[in-house]
């Protein structure tokens, strides 16, 4: 631990590393601590998998949160905490975070920030995620009222087809 400068005495927020897929192990241990405020932002996403498509939440910042306390006091407590590896450090010592910093993150993520699907328009490339057509790309057409379904237009044996089909079956084509 770090001795002799004023500014480790008072409480500050500070970056911690966690172990791999484990920070919100880490941050419920260090929330037990009293003097101890954590702040790990989440992200919620939907990723295709073999299922179709699934909701996944996990760090924003994978392998890291935002801890605040005093370093005189609470450094031990911290840094030995389940699921901490450690404070990150530049040149030896315990890097701070600002308060704005952390302060617009809070802003920005009501705890856990969502990731809303892409909107398709006409004329845009996508690609088929599920069903039988799964991997076919296809030109977007038109949009349907509701905003639910959409026509497509894809080549389907050499032949140009259209179709309609849920929004939801469809990704923008990287």
């Amino acid at each position: 631990m770090e001795q002799g400068s004023s500014s480790l005495s008072r409480s500050a927020w500070r970056c911690v590393r966690t172990q791999p897929k484990r920070e919100h192990i880490a941050a419920g241990q260090l929330e037990r601590l009293e003097g101890v405020e954590v702040f790990c932002p989440r992200i919620r996403f939907r990723r295709n998998t073999k299922r179709g498509k699934v909701w996944f939440e996990e760090a924003l910042f994978p392998g890291y949160l935002f801890v605040r306390f005093d370093m005189l006091t609470m450094f031990r407590a911290v840094s030995s905490a389940t699921g901490v590896r450690g404070l990150v450090r530049f040149a030896g010592v315990c890097a701070q975070v600002p308060d704005f910093v952390v302060d617009a993150l809070r802003r920005e993520a009501d705890s856990v920030i969502v990731i809303k699907d892409p909107v398709l328009k006409a004329g845009d490339q996508a690609v088929m995620t599920e069903g039988a057509m799964q991997g076919l790309r296809a030109v977007v057409t038109q949009v349907l009222p509701g905003g639910e379904r959409v026509k497509i237009l894809m080549e389907l044996m050499g032949t140009a087809v259209e179709a309609e089909v849920p929004i939801k079956t469809l990704e923008p084509a990287a």
